[in-house]
């Protein structure tokens, strides 16, 4: 499966590393949510990462050789698959993971080479350059000033979640 096939809304946030991305999903989640949307979010990572509290049972069948743990109560469900510490996950098979039935939006932390609709972050001060110049999927610069040059996309205020949110929600109805 892929992001163009998937059969609800894929809006990715892109951008270099410590500009900011996680703090303006932080924001906008909530802000999304009091729209109304069902969201799920996937996030990529370089830095590897520990789910499970040392010791617990998950972890410790992880830990034994087990390639992929499904821990699952009444309050929510994890999926932990072992990867090979070289290939990075395809965007495709991790939306394909998601239970659909009740979802209107999946955010995408990371991934930005990937061929969907972005929105990206971006800060000046970190002389760092705009990714859109290159990428055709941005639909959008959130930028805390100006970003110095000519953009090609609406430029939104990064310090101003609410108007993301509004540019997100209107960006589906458009859809």
């Amino acid at each position: 499966m892929t992001a163009s096939d998937f059969p609800v809304p894929v809006l990715g946030f892109a951008a270099f590393s410590g500009s900011g991305k996680t703090s303006l999903l932080e924001k906008l989640i909530p802000l999304l949510r009091r729209q109304g949307l069902k969201l799920a979010l996937i996030k990529h990572s370089h830095h590897d990462f520990e789910m499970d509290k040392p010791g617990k049972d998950s972890d410790r069948l992880r830990r034994a050789g087990a390639g992929q743990v499904l821990l699952a109560s009444r309050y929510r469900t994890a999926w932990i698959r072992e990867g090979d510490g070289h290939t990075e996950p395809e965007l495709g098979e991790l939306l394909g993971r998601l239970d659909i039935r009740d979802l209107n939006l999946v955010l995408v932390e990371g991934f930005r080479h990937e061929a969907i609709p972005k929105i990206e972050i971006h800060r000046p001060s970190l002389e760092k350059p705009l990714l859109c110049q290159e990428d055709t999927h941005i639909i959008a610069v959130a930028a805390d000033e100006a970003p110095g040059q000519q953009v090609r996309v609406p430029v939104l205020a990064l310090n101003q979640p609410e108007s993301i949110a509004a540019f997100v929600v209107s960006w589906l109805q458009d859809g």
